[in-house]
């Protein structure tokens, strides 16, 4: 049993440390309210592709609060797409502290081709972004058929990053002593 539970933490870290948040953004989610994380996602070519695919999106967060373990499940909507595979979802849940009253959707549009090699994708968009002074966007990467939990870390990680100034903001508005 306990030899069966290691295998399958090793295999969800080995998949949570696939992707990667190539260009990562500093500022902090709104502690009451929405906060769009937008994004482009550039995913590693197929075993019968000859290209990356990078798609252009939007995660919204719903409501960040306080993290405890004690809290109800998160909804999460647009991750996986047709797969729907929660089963990520429910393993990093369970061995991790809840998010209470959170919705976290996520929006996408049709993938396009740019580059034929993750790093040189990755190079052209951050050069678009500098150009352009977009500090707000984030650049994520992921294997083929795992750019969902790419999404998900991005999405878990800005809340984490932001908890810190969310509970000081609720302490400024006298909600926590």
């Amino acid at each position: 049993m306990w030899f069966e539970e290691f295998e399958h933490e090793s295999r969800y870290r080995e998949i949570w440390e696939s992707v990667q948040i190539a260009r990562p953004v500093s500022y902090s989610l709104f502690t009451f309210g929405d906060s769009e994380l937008p994004y482009f996602l550039v995913c590693d070519k197929s075993a019968e592709a000859e290209t990356v695919t990078v798609t252009r999106g939007e995660v919204r967060i719903t409501r960040p609060t306080i993290i405890t373990p004690d809290n109800v499940r998160p909804e999460f909507h647009g991750f996986f797409g047709e797969q729907d595979d929660d089963s990520i979802v429910e393993f990093l849940m369970a061995r991790t502290a809840g998010f209470s009253n959170l919705r976290i959707d996520n929006t996408s549009g049709p993938a396009e081709i740019i580059s034929d090699r993750v790093d040189e994708a990755v190079e052209k968009l951050n050069r678009q972004l500098d150009d352009q002074e977009e500090d707000r966007t984030a650049i994520l990467t992921a294997p083929h058929g795992l750019g969902g939990v790419a999404l998900l870390r991005y999405a878990a990680e800005r809340v984490w990053q932001s908890a810190p100034d969310n509970v000081q903001e609720l302490r400024e508005r006298g909600f926590l002593p």
